[in-house]
Formats: structure tokens, C-alpha cells, sequence
């Protein structure tokens, strides 16, 4: 050891620093060499700030580098630049002390919560500690721009570290890392290893701003019959989001989406954008032309990096936009935000709401524009991702009544049409006062429903809304313009005038009784039987009432469960139709009919069918119908038998089927069931 050299013991309070950012802070160990490569772009930009007041510190032909110099026979790697350098006092008081108060304060903070000292990042060296996550030792040489003296700085990450004078024919900073063997379980991998230094540059590093370079290859380290690889830099140094949105073609664009999204197809629409307000940043987002399956799982995490200075310092940021936007990509970029000391948390809720908010302020008005000006490319973005969109309307207060202009439907106007609640109600005809939707499973399921026949008697537009998460946007969304959002298979609908609403309530007076029994028969499975003011041609409907959940709902929220718990709905009937008016007939005969009871069961199952639901109880149903089909056969003329068949037969023998009419049998056998005892349901 040279007579210069002096040992020096850790300030306390570094060496607790040191033990927890080699155990618990960073969470990959790779890390590192952001780290480092950070702290000289930062010491070359300290170089050329200096210099502007005093030009003499740049050597004559500066041209400033990051150099990564491994050695696979030392087990060494070795980071070199150009930049201010430290001198031996700034070495002592940099690395081996903090010298500011309230440092215990914060260090505990950090032990309790990694994010209570994000002041010492880039203060006092703390990046410079990742380096013992890697290193067995490290040795630090550097010379002060503007002296002629340099100092060695060793240490074994032990609690003491050592201090000589050393020689450095330029001025800025050599730090050599004496490397740990490799343990890919523990995230050690071989930083010694030329692809696997190029690899992390590219993921970590790419656009700082100066090169980054390997030396060239020794002759002995390319394989036999190659060509070694000149000195060249790792990093593009092109950060596409820095440049004139004019000076980017498509053709880079492409690309850069490429590179982040993993997706090669082209995106749908670009983002260029910068703020210089109360936050800085800068930014390019992408919006995808295709969505995927994976977008909806609960640990999706968005393809959004965050870029502080350039330097990655996330690569799923899950800040900067809501949740329903998690499908948007792209870069942000902000010198702006204040990091944890490890540089992998964000620390300011303010400056975040800023960039998030601009940031989707910006995706609202692209999204809008595309609406307005290019509407099949809109809608082509829609049927991907429309369904992530709608999530917003349900938790982003912020911006709900910018999504609800975005929001498409489907609607029984035109098959493959699609359509804004705006010009929907631009459509409205004379009469109608309320924006009339149907949920369920299909458009297919939705146009044969029995709930849509008054509508379409008059000419009336019904939204169809088919995603489960149409569900939660007309629970938010109950108006709008002051139309009211209403369900066509929920409450009481009356669409007629007073006249006819006069002939309805005296209708209702006259059926009270015979539905009271029909009611008192099915009062497991539906808490009313009432009369319908939305079917024309049908004999029945299953609705709901106006706050209860709707049948696609209950059948999500059930996972398609047989035994889930029903909600008892209700069961309209119309009035006009011959099997209601005949099935009163029979009523008026004999209240205590059993065919009544039976057909009221065979009313409920197949209100059900028509829906897309089945039964409650599909084997009764199943002998109703049989039973049905056997005594409408019984009771329809037959063909003469043939002579010899006559003869044959025995006397009495020949009786009449109309035994058959005094109930529907279940395969000919089975008599109803007394009606004061229905089936239960399971």
C-alpha cells in the first residue's frame, strides 16, 4: 500500500445505508449499472455546466464517453467517463460520509419504507453503493477537472474503505467492480459478458446522451473465423419523444412501438406531445390497433415506460394513466419527478396528478378527434378496445363525461351500425322522452327478445348492449342531455297515451283475480304476474323491476352456478293474446283447474327460453310439454283405421280422449300437481 494511502471506518449512518441497499433496496441486481452509468452522464453534464464560465476544463478535443471495459480473466468490469471528477476531499466527504442533518431521521424512514430519503439520490453517492450488490470489491479512481492530482478509493462493502493518491491521464472518474462469482438464481448473471452488458444498456440506458462503449474485441476473444467488433455504442441516444414531431417519420414511429409493445403490428394512431407548465415532461403514446384477452386480467401491467433524464427508470408505469387506459404504450420522459433512493418509486402524488392528468387529457382528445373526423378508423379502435374504455365511465369521475360522448352501441336501427348516445338522441321521434337499452349476452339474443315488440310497433330505437361491463356504465350513466337511460326489460313500461292508459288500468282491474292465481301458482319463482305494456305479439315476459339487477347481470354475478340464488321476477302477460285470453277462459270455468296451474308453468318456462335463460326446473318443464304435445295429439281427429282393424277390435274400446282435456299429462301418466304445492326450486 503506497505511504499516501489512509484508512478511513464508514460514517454510521452510510454503513446502515450500504447494508440496506445491498439487501433490501433495489429489486434486481442489475441495476447497478443504471446506477453508475447515471452518475457519469451526470458528472459529464456537471463537466460542460462548469465549463461555460470556465472554459479551460475541457481538455482540447473533448469528446465525452461511457466505456464498459469487461475482463472475463480478472472477473472485472470497469466503467470509465469523462466527466467533472472528484477530489480527494469530495472522495472522503461524498462516499464515505453525509455530512447534512437529519440523515437518521430519513435512513429510518427508509429501513421502515424504501422511500423515505429520496433526497440523497444524486447528493451523496447513494447509486454509487449498488454497485456492492455485484461486487466482492470496488475500486474508484478519479481526477478533479482543473487539477493535476487523482485518488484511489477502494473498498470491500466491509465498513472501512481506503483512500491514496493514484495516477489518471484525464480528468473524470474509472470505477472497477471486482465481481462476484455468477449466480443466476440470485440475479448475478456474467456482467462480464459482452451481450449481457449490451442487453442492459439497451434496456436501461439507451437514450442517455452520451455513447456508451465497449472497447473493441481482442483478437483472442472472437471465435475462429469472425470478425472481431470495433469500438461502437450501445445506446441509440436518440430519444424519439426529444425530436420535432416533424423530423420522426412513420417508419421510426413504427419502430420505437415495436421495440416497447412487442407488437408488430403498426399502431393506430401516434401521440406526440411535451408540457413545460408547472411539470416538465415529454412524451410519445401509442394507441394499439388490436387489443387482447391478456388486457383484462387483474396483473396486466401497461406497456408504459417512465424515463427520468432519460435514464428507464420503469417499464410498466402504472401511475401516469387510470386504469382504463392501461392499454395505451409508449415512453414518458420528465426531469421533473423526485425518486426514492433507489430510483424505482415515485415520491410526488402532485407531480404524478399532473403528467396523468395532461397525459389523458391528451389520449381523450385523440380518441375524440378520431370520432369526428375519422369514424370507420374509430370504430375499428372501438370493437378492439372499447370494452377497456367503457371501464372508465364507472371510475373515472375526472373525465366521465368526456368518455360518455366517446361511447359506442350497437342498436336495433341498422345490423352492423354503431352508434353515440348523442346521435341517438338526435333521432328521437316525436313522443318518445327516454334513451331505451336491452343487456344480454348477443345483438342475436337481444332482436328476438318479446321485450322489444312495442318498441318496434313504433319505430322506436332500442341500444343493444352486449359487454358484461355495460352493466356498470347504466348504473353511472342514468341520463343523458336529459334523456333518462332506461332498461326495455325493467319496471312498468306504458308507451301509450292517456286514452289508452285510461283502457289499460280498467283491463288490469278486470284480469286482478285470475292474476292473483296465477301468482299464488308461481309465487316460488316470480313475486308478481301483472299485465304488459311492451308486448304485441307475444303471450309473456320475464322482466325485472326498475332496480333490480338485470338477467345478463344475475348470470354473471353467478358464474353460470345452478344452484346460485334466483331473484324472484316478475312475469307480464299480454292481454291480446289468445293463449292468455283462453287460459282465462278456463280460469273463469274453474278456478281450481289444474290445466291453469300447468300452463301457467309452461307460460314462465318459456319466458325464460325467450330470454336465453333456462327453466328453473327443466325436467318438470320438459313433462308439461310432453303432456301438452300428448293432449293436443289425443284431441286432434284421427285417420279411419283400416277395416280389418275395426273388426278386430274389442267392444268398448273406442272411448273418448276427452278425459285428456281435464289436465296436461307428463308422458300420459303423471297427474298435475296439486297447484297450492308447486315444485321448489333447488
Amino acid at each position: 500500500m503506497p505511504e499516501q494511502a489512509q484508512q478511513f471506518t464508514f460514517q454510521a449512518e452510510v454503513q446502515r445505508l450500504l447494508d440496506l441497499v445491498i439487501h433490501s433496496l433495489y429489486t434486481d441486481k442489475e441495476i447497478f449499472l443504471r446506477e453508475l452509468v447515471s452518475n457519469a452522464s451526470d458528472a459529464i453534464d456537471r463537466l460542460q455546466f462548469e465549463a461555460l464560465t470556465n472554459p479551460e476544463l475541457l481538455p482540447e478535443g473533448h469528446e465525452p464517453k461511457i466505456r464498459l471495459v469487461p475482463d472475463k480473466e480478472r472477473r472485472t468490469l470497469t466503467i470509465e467517463d469523462d466527466g467533472i471528477g472528484m477530489t480527494r476531499d469530495e472522495v472522503v466527504r461524498n462516499i464515505g460520509t453525509i455530512a447534512r442533518s437529519g440523515t437518521r431521521e430519513a435512513l429510518e424512514q427508509l429501513k421502515e419504507k424504501a422511500e423515505g430519503a429520496g433526497q440523497l439520490i444524486g447528493q451523496f453517492g447513494v447509486g454509487f453503493y449498488s454497485s456492492f450488490m455485484v461486487a466482492e470489491r470496488v475500486e474508484l479512481v478519479t481526477r478533479k477537472a482543473g487539477t493535476d492530482e487523482a485518488v484511489r478509493w477502494t473498498s470491500s462493502g466491509d465498513g472501512s474503505f481506503t483512500v491514496a493518491e493514484a495516477q489518471r491521464d484525464r480528468p473524470g472518474t474509472t470505477i472497477t467492480l471486482h465481481l462476484k462469482a455468477v449466480d443466476t438464481e440470485n440475479g448475478i448473471e456474467d456482467f462480464t459478458d459482452r451481450w449481457v452488458l449490451s442487453r442492459l444498456v439497451r434496456q436501461h440506458a439507451d437514450f442517455i446522451t452520451y455513447p456508451i462503449v465497449l472497447p473493441a474485441e481482442k483478437a483472442d476473444e472472437v471465435p475462429e473465423g469472425e470478425t472481431p467488433e470495433p469500438e461502437k455504442p450501445l445506446n441509440s441516444m436518440k430519444p424519439i419523444w426529444a425530436r420535432p414531431p416533424a423530423e420522426v417519420t412513420k417508419e421510426e414511429y413504427a419502430d420505437f412501438y415495436r421495440q416497447i409493445a412487442h407488437d408488430w403490428s403498426e399502431p393506430l394512431e401516434t401521440i406526440h406531445t411535451r408540457s413545460e407548465g408547472l411539470v416538465e415532461f415529454q412524451a410519445v403514446l401509442f394507441l394499439p390497433s388490436r387489443g387482447g384477452t391478456e388486457l383484462y386480467y387483474p396483473g396486466f401491467k401497461p406497456s408504459l415506460r417512465l424515463y427520468v433524464k432519460r435514464m428507464l427508470v420503469r417499464e410498466n408505469s402504472e401511475e401516469l394513466l387510470p386504469r382504463w387506459l392501461r392499454w395505451v404504450r409508449g415512453a414518458v420522459d420528465s426531469p421533473d419527478l423526485p425518486l426514492n433512493v433507489s430510483r424505482e418509486m415515485l415520491q410526488s402524488d402532485r407531480h404524478v396528478r399532473q403528467i396523468r392528468r395532461a397525459l389523458t387529457r391528451k389520449v381523450l382528445d385523440t380518441l375524440k378527434r378520431l370520432l369526428e373526423s375519422e369514424r370507420p378508423k374509430y370504430e375499428a379502435f372501438w370493437r378492439e378496445l372499447g370494452r377497456a374504455v367503457k371501464e372508465g365511465v364507472e371510475g373515472d369521475f375526472e373525465n366521465r363525461d368526456a368518455l360518455v360522448d366517446l361511447l359506442l352501441f350497437g342498436s336495433s336501427r341498422e345490423a352492423e351500425a354503431l352508434t353515440t348516445l348523442a346521435e341517438y338522441v338526435e333521432r328521437i321521434p316525436e313522443g318518445q322522452a327516454d334513451v331505451w337499452y336491452l343487456t344480454g349476452a348477443s345483438r342475436e339474443q337481444m332482436e328476438s327478445s318479446p321485450a322489444l315488440e312495442a318498441f318496434r310497433d313504433r319505430g322506436w330505437e332500442v341500444l343493444y348492449l352486449t359487454d358484461p361491463v355495460d352493466e356498470l356504465v347504466v348504473q353511472s350513466v342514468t341520463e343523458f342531455r336529459g334523456k333518462r337511460l332506461r332498461s326495455a326489460a325493467k319496471g312498468a313500461v306504458e308507451l301509450d297515451g292517456a286514452e289508452k292508459k285510461e283502457e289499460g288500468l280498467a283491463r288490469e282491474k278486470e284480469f286482478e283475480p285470475f292474476l292473483t292465481s296465477l301468482q299464488k301458482r308461481l309465487d316460488t319463482w316470480v313475486k308478481e304476474v301483472r299485465l304488459s305494456g311492451r308486448l304485441t305479439r307475444s303471450p309473456a315476459v320475464l322482466v325485472v323491476a326498475e332496480h333490480d339487477y338485470s338477467p345478463q347481470l344475475e348470470r354473471l354475478m353467478s358464474g353460470g352456478r345452478r344452484d346460485a340464488i334466483r331473484q324472484r321476477r316478475i312475469l307480464e302477460l299480454n292481454a291480446a293474446h289468445p293463449l292468455v285470453q283462453g287460459l282465462r277462459r278456463r280460469w273463469d270455468a274453474g278456478a281450481e283447474d289444474p290445466v291453469v296451474g300447468d300452463y301457467a308453468e309452461l307460460l314462465l318456462g318459456w319466458s325464460l327460453l325467450a330470454e336465453g335463460s333456462e327453466p328453473h326446473d327443466p325436467v318438470r318443464f320438459t313433462q308439461l310439454v310432453a303432456g301438452l304435445m300428448e293432449t293436443a295429439l289425443d284431441a286432434a281427429p284421427a285417420a279411419a283405421p283400416p277395416a280389418a282393424e275395426v273388426a278386430s277390435e274389442p267392444a268398448g274400446a273406442t272411448g273418448s280422449s276427452a278425459d285428456a282435456a281435464g289436465s296436461v299429462r307428463s308422458g300420459g301418466a303423471v297427474e298435475s300437481p296439486d297447484p297450492e304445492a308447486p315444485k321448489k326450486e333447488n
